[in-house]
């Protein structure tokens, strides 16, 4: 595991939550991955749109979620962009400063889920060793003299 993967993901709360939740654990990643995917958009549409009440349940939702996976990073962003704009929405002005937030969020959030998919999946696993565990198909000097 690189040093990035163990910065976006805590692997011991995310083998907790695998234990936890046993036979769903899959299916309620895939939620994950469907809810997420939706809140990101919201989240972007509603900067787009200059809307800050948009900001708030998508991010509020997103930031949850991530949490209950180790995803600590993505629930960070995603908890400064919903405090963020409901101070916000108290002082009655946009949330401009949170555009580059916003923008890390779609990366992080697309980082952690190509994480997630790399633990989870056993043929992205094999995918990365080789077929059958041998070496990739690189070594072309096999055979030549």
């Amino acid at each position: 595991m690189s040093d990035e993967a163990a910065d976006i993901v805590d692997w011991a709360l995310f083998e907790k939550s695998r234990a936890e939740l046993g036979p769903g654990f899959i299916r309620i990643l895939s939620y994950f991955r469907e809810d997420g995917t939706k809140s990101v958009a919201q989240i972007e549409t509603a900067m787009r749109q200059e809307n800050t009440a948009g900001l708030v349940i998508p991010a509020h939702t997103l930031k949850g979620e991530a949490r209950q996976f180790g995803a600590e990073p993505l629930a960070e962003v995603a908890e400064l962009i919903e405090t963020t704009a409901r101070f916000c929405i108290e002082s009655r002005r946009f949330p401009d400063e949170l555009v580059t937030d916003v923008v890390k969020l779609r990366r992080l959030f697309e980082d952690t889920i190509e994480l997630f998919d790399k633990a989870t999946n056993p043929l992205l696993t094999r995918a990365r060793v080789g077929a059958f565990g041998r070496k990739s198909a690189a070594n072309q000097d096999f055979g030549r003299i």
